[in-house]
């Protein structure tokens, strides 16, 4: 696998009124390859969900450089999918309709729809979402729903579908599954497990939750903080190869204890930067 995504030297930086600018990340390096599935945890105020939006384009480092295969890109784009804690769906659309907004507007705007090509190719775009409704489980009867119809996980399958109906090369979500009941959480984290596996798509998927990283995880990237001042950077990344997970996919017993045990020494312990981990 190639590198998709690469950080070089990163620094954040925020204004804080009265005081001086407090830096978020400093210094931090970060390759992830095509294919990946990256779960990137840490403390609160470490600086997952600022890494998340470096990568989409929608913020830019005070120093150092964010590369999209090779190239510096200034905003987000099609290629770089987003699945936010709160859903953001539109309420006056129907979940086809949030669906299929994306490709809708950036191939025909506002004018375009006025267009002859509009009608057939909404049709061709109307029918990848019915396809996607289907992915994620949803039945065709949601279709005409509007989202205060739904519920907090079904919103969230509509989220995913209007992020992949884009078809992107990486798709990140920023707590995805935090706002979710235990017996939905689960449900979502094997669906975006199967997506991932059957699409191939590059995926960075920000959480707290030290075993639900270890379950999605091909990888998992520790970000913590040198001091309960400082600025953070990669303490840990570990590789999670297939070969400790049983047949459902969940890594084994032992391995998942002795896992999070390290993860969370490192994460609460700001040890120095460790690299990839060997399973025995």
């Amino acid at each position: 696998m190639s590198d998709l995504i690469c950080l070089s030297d990163i620094c954040v930086s925020y204004s804080v009124p009265g005081q001086a600018p407090r830096k978020v990340l400093d210094g931090l390096n970060l390759s992830i390859r095509t294919g990946e599935f990256v779960a990137v945890c840490g403390q609160t105020g470490c600086g997952k969900s600022t890494m998340l939006r470096l990568i989409l384009g929608a913020e830019k480092p005070a120093s150092g450089k964010v590369l999209i295969e090779g190239a510096e890109r200034a905003r987000p784009d099609r290629h770089r999918g987003y699945v936010p804690q709160k859903y953001s769906l539109f309420p006056d659309r129907t979940v086809l309709g949030n669906i299929a907004f994306g490709p809708e507007m950036e191939e025909f705007g506002i004018v375009g729809r006025l267009s002859p090509r509009f009608r057939r190719r909404r049709s061709e775009i109307r029918a990848e979402a019915h396809r996607l409704l289907a992915q994620m489980g949803l039945s065709e009867a949601d279709a005409s729903k509007y989202p205060d119809q739904l519920s907090g996980g079904m919103q969230q399958r509509v989220a995913i579908a209007q992020a992949l109906i884009m078809r992107p090369k990486i798709l990140l979500m920023d707590e995805a599954f935090s706002a979710l009941d235990p017996a939905t959480r689960a449900e979502m984290q094997r669906l975006v497990r199967t997506v991932w596996a059957t699409t191939g798509t590059t995926v960075l998927f920000v959480t707290h939750n030290i075993t639900e990283a270890i379950y999605l995880g091909s990888r998992v990237v520790v970000l913590g903080k040198e001091s309960p001042q400082g600025s953070s950077r990669v303490q840990l990344d570990l590789d999670i190869p297939e070969s400790v997970r049983t047949p459902s996919g969940y890594p084994r017993r032992d391995e998942l204890e002795r896992l999070t045990q390290l993860i969370e020494s490192t994460a609460m312990g700001g040890q120095p930067e460790l690299r990839l981990v060997e399973f025995g």
